[in-house]
């Protein structure tokens, strides 16, 4: 990597560990449970975080594409504190819905933005061919930041319970967003022959919708980002299925370590796996999928091993097919093109709760097989010759 692109990912690395040492993570699914709500009742507190999502995804983007992408990672550590906070004062569905819908404005503020600020910081470091190593590094760094968030639950739960575990997570959010404050902003190219910076909102959020829904090279890779990216919400129901294998609660965080340790694993082999072609990718996401199905068939606490291989390979392809995408973008659209992707994969979660409604575990699978016979398809679409990397 060349010199000037370290310091970035440096304190990218650092500032996405810190987001991410939540110790209500783990626990956060049997604090619902805990307070009484059934598990229909857990399913609409995420479809109710998917739905702020859908909202306000593409909004979020276009704010970040025309103001600042920095002021946005600020913004969604502050909405996530509050929004915890939420939960702790009041513990109830209501209670719990206020805090989703903060915490699903802050996620939104993230998407994006955090793609189009590594991105465009490496294009000015003339090391844009380093964002599937760079990027694979920060999601595996999201990941590492579970181990700890794990042990932290684990102890803080036992001296106070889901209360202390609560405002711990405040905290740390309020100071992930100081650190987001000090991340470098690069100056952004236009593409155009006119000047970005006199583009208004609406115009900047016209822009990106443009290049998504018209542009053959970019519309089907935001189409596989945004169904494969939905598959994500199964980790929310990680806890829910080691408890429903037998593992107790006070050691649901331990028996999860396992899981992300393996998707931390593939987060960071995504640099050397974006040499893989389209059918190659296809085969590991296949091969993965039909793990989690065995593991959910199985009904046994072994299955652990099952999922772990599953999220391991799952995470890996996610950023390759992230890194296909930020390719075919030009920068003043980033963000905003990124953010359509992620309202396509919140509007997909929906698709991926119902089925987990329905038949749990072996039927998502099934439909990630599914995405996987269509990806080489997607993925090799024609790119547009008017796209640059660094607009």
């Amino acid at each position: 990597m060349p010199p000037p692109a370290r310091p970035l990912a440096r304190r990218m690395l650092g500032w996405a560990l810190l987001a991410d040492v939540i110790p209500l993570y783990p626990l956060y699914a049997l604090l619902f449970a805990d307070s009484g709500l059934s598990a229909a009742e857990i399913s609409a507190l995420f479809a109710i975080w998917s739905a702020v999502g859908v909202v306000a995804e593409v909004p979020s983007g276009a704010l970040a594409d025309r103001f600042s992408r920095r002021a946005c990672l600020v913004a969604a550590g502050v909405l996530q504190a509050c929004g915890y906070g939420a939960w702790v004062l009041l513990p109830s569905f209501a209670g719990f819905a206020l805090g989703f819908v903060l915490w699903g404005l802050g996620g939104v503020l993230v998407s994006g933005a955090q793609e189009a600020l590594l991105y465009d910081g490496l294009v000015a470091a003339g090391a844009e061919e380093q964002y599937a190593r760079v990027n694979g590094w920060v999601t595996a760094a999201e990941l590492v930041a579970q181990l700890p968030a794990a042990l932290a639950a684990t102890v803080l739960y036992a001296v106070g319970g889901f209360p202390l575990v609560g405002w711990v997570s405040v905290g740390v959010c309020l100071a992930a967003a100081a650190m987001a404050s000090r991340l470098p902003e690069p100056p952004r190219g236009s593409g155009t022959d006119e000047d970005e910076d006199e583009l208004s909102y609406l115009a900047t959020l016209r822009a990106g919708l443009v290049v998504a829904a018209n542009r053959p090279g970019v519309r089907a890779v935001v189409v596989a980002t945004a169904l494969l990216g939905a598959f994500d919400a199964v980790e929310e129901y990680f806890p829910l299925i080691v408890v429903g294998w037998g593992v107790p609660t006070a050691f649901v965080p331990v028996a999860d370590l396992p899981i992300v340790l393996a998707g931390v694993v593939g987060a960071a082999l995504a640099g050397r796996a974006g040499r893989l072609g389209s059918v190659s990718l296809a085969v590991v996401l296949g091969a993965a999928m039909f793990l989690f199905g065995a593991a959910g068939l199985a009904d046994h606490p072994a299955g652990i091993a099952a999922l772990a291989a599953f999220y391991g390979a799952y995470r890996c392809v996610l950023v390759v097919v992230d890194a296909r995408l930020q390719e075919r973008i030009e920068s003043r659209s980033r963000a905003t093109v990124t953010s359509v992707a992620g309202i396509g994969t919140d509007i997909a979660t929906f698709g991926v709760y119902a089925a987990w409604a329905v038949g749990a575990i072996p039927l998502v699978a099934a439909l990630g097989v599914l995405i996987s016979v269509a990806l080489p398809r997607l993925l090799r679409a024609p790119v547009a010759p008017d796209v640059t990397r660094s607009g």
